[in-house]
């Protein structure tokens, strides 16, 4: 029987949601192993002072295996 553990971790980037997904589990399995999904909880935009789009931010739920 496999037990996992959830955390959650926010990443952000200035190119895309998808960049930052990317970026918050490459950085998360670099100090945990046994990654195996990620559950994206939300999704925000950081504007600047004109009102574009300055950051893409996402919030994940991170589920990995725990070690016996």
């Amino acid at each position: 029987m496999s037990v996992v553990k959830i955390i959650e971790v926010k990443a952000s980037s200035k190119k895309s949601f998808e960049d930052a997904i990317k970026e918050g589990i490459a950085r998360t399995r670099k100090t945990i192993e046994g990654v195996r999904s990620a559950w994206i909880k939300e999704q925000e935009v950081v504007l600047d002072d004109r009102g574009n789009i300055a950051e893409y931010r996402v919030l994940m739920k991170i589920t990995f295996i725990v070690k016996e």
